[in-house]
């Protein structure tokens, strides 16, 4: 296959952190990766007898985003619990890569599913690998790990006790996940269930989950929303916390500096999955309420903790094209345009270890990569207008 030259005004998180203008990416067409990335002038020499070039003018080249929370299997409609329960696995199957193909047409190369049903996002993983579908890439956490009737419980993975949880874990590592997800806490997903404030499992529990987990060489997700949980997850040692809004009961916030700081020292990252719509709940709920609600993630981002970008695609209200407007909050919470960037590229593939192979436009890294008008740093909508998407060498789009 033939090799493609992209060219355009600038391109972001290549070789090194610093913009490079009038930049340049080499992409191999026998091998979907990098040959080269940089500055124009350098990388053209590169580029062998018969290549193809696309200049992209006054545009931005920048690796493809990384969404590190979505669930494949619901619909984002009103009720996505109520249409997964009414579809059988084939059925389902077919809508995860229908939401798998909008979220590559937005931009997103990399996806961290965190909870299916029956472990299809394992099979959707690979039958995108074996080239039966295009779609991003997926890390994919199969079963997520409840309590009996606890959050997400329909999704078949119950547990009691810490021999059921280590059985739990070892038969979703056979089952080829890439990850373990864990509900450390309720949520609001599940009717009837335990409120999100509460602990599903004791420190025991937990602790048994983390250890099987890391000795079967996959990392820990944690859904947890209460303060309570979060500690309890820190302690055990997972490797990432989802949501981490800090609630406690009747819905108030608790934000603990100590815990802030055990996230820091222990290279913990944090996903807040905020809703692409956030600013409308911000209208909604008032500028008072909002602030209160929205401090947790402002007062992470002021104390280093790493934070990685995701939107909770699938549940109710929230599409698969979303990225970009979540990433917004981000920036409301006080990070640099370039630092947001940074949670949907470089930081993501570090929380989701794949780092050593995409995040960035490098030699020898997959070329997932992605094309937008103008440039995010300038404003972040640019991310909007798409240009292209490559997936593995693979272009998507006009």
């Amino acid at each position: 296959m033939t090799d493609l030259l992209i060219t355009a005004r600038q391109l972001l998180f290549g070789p090194r952190d610093e913009p490079v203008a009038d930049a340049a990416v080499l992409v191999s067409g026998s091998t979907g990766r990098i040959t080269a990335a940089g500055p124009r002038t350098e990388v053209a020499t590169q580029a062998g007898p018969g290549h193809q070039t696309r200049d992209f003018g006054d545009a931005t080249i920048l690796p493809g985003l990384i969404d590190c929370h979505v669930h494949l299997a619901f619909d984002a409609g009103a009720d996505p619990v109520g249409t997964l329960r009414a579809s059988d696995d084939p059925t389902l199957l077919a809508d995860m890569a229908d939401r798998a193909r909008q979220l590559l047409a937005s931009g997103v190369t990399t996806v961290r599913d965190l909870g299916d049903r029956g472990g299809l996002s394992i099979r959707l993983r690979d039958e995108i690998v074996a080239g039966e579908h295009s779609g991003p890439r997926i890390i994919a956490a199969g079963q997520p790990l409840t309590s009996p009737q606890g959050h997400c419980w329909f999704l078949g993975g119950e547990v009691r006790g810490s021999e059921e949880i280590r059985a739990a874990v070892r038969r979703t590592a056979e089952q080829g996940a890439d990850l373990i997800k864990i509900m450390v806490t309720g949520g609001g997903l599940t009717a009837g269930g335990p409120p999100i404030w509460d602990c599903q499992f004791t420190p025991e529990e937990l602790t048994a989950a983390v250890e099987e987990a890391h000795q079967a060489g996959l990392p820990v997700a944690a859904h947890a929303h209460g303060t309570a949980g979060i500690a309890a997850a820190i302690t055990a040692g997972v490797d990432t916390v989802e949501h981490c809004t800090w609630m406690t009961r009747d819905n108030e916030v608790e934000i603990r500096d100590d815990l802030i700081a055990e996230l820091v020292a222990r290279g913990i990252h944090v996903c807040p999955a905020t809703h692409p719509n956030w600013r409308a709940f911000a209208e909604r709920v008032g500028p008072e309420r909002a602030a209160h609600l929205f401090g947790p993630t402002r007062r992470m981002a002021e104390h280093g903790v790493r934070l990685i970008a995701g939107t909770d695609a699938g549940v109710p209200r929230t599409g698969f094209d979303g990225l970009t407007r979540s990433m917004e909050f981000l920036e409301h919470a006080g990070l640099s345009r370039n630092q947001v960037i940074a949670t949907a590229t470089v930081e993501a593939a570090r929380a989701l270890r794949i780092a050593d192979d995409t995040g960035r436009l490098r030699a020898g890294y997959r070329a997932d990569l992605l094309v937008v008008s103008g440039s995010p740093l300038d404003d972040l909508k640019a991310l909007q207008d798409v240009r292209l998407v490559m997936t593995n060498g693979h272009s998507v789009g006009p």
